[in-house]
């Protein structure tokens, strides 16, 4: 058995205080489904994919079975295969690579920003070649890739650009909603997103007719119609009952998303004594259009305790944390015939090593706010 100092009091996602309010009406669009039949692309899948483009300013959505699925299909949908260079940051989780040598394009990593942690974009045009066809920035923690700086990149060198926003729903900068700057995005729906289904799922939106019906081909074994396979595709579709729990929740989500951008408005408040012990959140850039998927702070090298130490002793206060993410793409065992090494990203890097995530979920309440900074304000301080 574990102590009381063991037990967990904040846990790092709690699921309850998003669907307890709405219990009833999950379980009767379930019901709905399961009394209909329509399991695979049924009338749920159709009714979300119009309502979260409409969300998202573009005309089209196409629910898939994963994140990981959404950038693969919606690359090769756009056109990048084998032989193309694809730009993206080192530092996001591994399905962003995934997804891009998938489609037989070569992955082309660059640094990322020490103070947003989001793809550095000075670094990626030094990375552009003649063989460079596209940039897939990745809206991380919640926070957008500059839009701005992003198309003035994109348009000086002719490259597509193919947001991955699985952290991002209805993220906003600059007067862009997420997923709708470039040629297409990707979005994961898995359950601890901002936008979380019951299980696994995505979508790829565009604004592109042409590449909105590739994708559809593309999801269900490269057939527009049934029995009449005109490419070269998979079985990757949105389940009808995971659409179904999405468009419940949908409605919500603005209302979820500032719930927790207030939340990070007030750790940013009450972490600023730890700046003194090395102690920082990364940068907010975008005000209120943080959706914060992530609250994070750096442990940097200023601070006289190690991250380890710190996030062993919130365990044992029972503070969960996670590290998003401990090691870069580039020196990930599975890709070292890259060519990547280390030392290649130090900003990437570093971070890795000093990154925390804190406790965040919509409805976090301030005390448990409170609770959190002050155990990390006894750990590094000796003291409250």
């Amino acid at each position: 058995m574990t102590n009381d100092k063991q037990q967990t009091t904040i846990p790092f996602v709690d699921f309850k205080l998003q669907h307890q309010p709405i219990q009833a009406q999950l379980q009767q669009a379930i019901q709905k489904v399961v009394q209909q039949g329509d399991f695979i692309l049924g009338k749920a899948v159709a009714d979300f994919e119009a309502a979260f483009a409409r969300a998202c300013g573009v005309d089209y959505g196409i629910g898939v079975s994963s994140g990981t699925s959404a950038i693969t299909l919606g690359l090769q949908a756009c056109g990048i295969g084998v032989g193309d260079e694809v730009i993206l940051p080192t530092n996001t989780f591994i399905a962003t690579l995934i997804g891009v040598m998938q489609t037989g394009a070569i992955p082309i990593l660059v640094d990322c920003d020490p103070n947003t942690a989001l793809i550095d974009l000075k670094a990626a045009q030094k990375a552009i070649t003649g063989k460079t066809k596209a940039i897939l920035p990745v809206h991380l923690y919640g926070q957008m890739v500059s839009p701005s700086q992003l198309l003035a990149l994109a348009d000086a060198h002719d490259l597509l650009i193919f947001e991955d926003a699985a952290q991002a729903h209805l993220a906003q900068r600059e007067g862009y909603i997420a997923g709708s700057i470039g040629k297409a995005a990707a979005f994961s729906f898995y359950p601890s997103k901002n936008l979380g289904a019951f299980g696994s799922g995505g979508i790829v939106l565009t604004k592109d007719a042409t590449v909105a019906e590739k994708v559809r081909s593309l999801r269900n074994y490269g057939a527009p119609k049934k029995y009449l396979h005109t490419d070269v595709g998979t079985n990757s579709r949105l389940d009808t009952l995971q659409a179904a729990v999405l468009n419940v929740k949908l409605p919500y989500l603005d209302q979820w998303n500032q719930s927790r951008n207030s939340a990070a408005k007030e750790y940013d408040t009450l972490l600023e004594p730890l700046q003194s012990q090395g102690i920082f959140p990364i940068q907010n850039q975008s005000a209120t259009g943080h959706i914060y998927h992530l609250y994070v702070i750096r442990v940097s090298a200023a601070c006289p305790l190690d991250r380890q130490t710190i996030q062993d002793q919130l365990t044992a206060s029972g503070i969960q944390s996670g590290i998003h993410y401990p090691t870069p793409c580039h020196l990930q065992p599975a890709y070292r015939y890259l060519g990547y090494k280390k030392g290649d990203f130090p900003n990437a890097e570093t971070l890795s090593q000093e990154i925390l995530s804190l406790p965040m979920y919509p409805g976090i309440s301030s005390a448990q706010i409170t609770h959190v900074v002050d155990s990390l304000k006894r750990i590094t301080f000796g003291k409250l």
